[in-house]
């Protein structure tokens, strides 16, 4: 699983974090944002890509599980 950490980041910055990640063989993926405008942009992206998406909210972060 490969784990990124997005926090402090303004979109697109997260978005391009994680698409850079899924070029890689990696099946799995784990992204922190602290901000509803990146869960929101990151999770429609993987979306899009054909993955499915979890979110975890915890004290204004949120942990995207990324699964192709």
């Amino acid at each position: 699983m490969k784990q990124l950490d997005a926090r402090g980041l303004s979109c697109p910055e997260p978005v391009i974090m994680i698409r850079k990640a899924m070029q890689s063989a990696d099946k799995e993926y784990e992204i922190i944002v602290d901000n509803v405008a990146a869960r929101e942009n990151v999770t429609r992206f993987a979306e899009h890509q054909g993955c499915k998406v979890s979110v975890k909210e915890s004290g204004g972060e949120y942990t995207l599980s990324i699964t192709r």
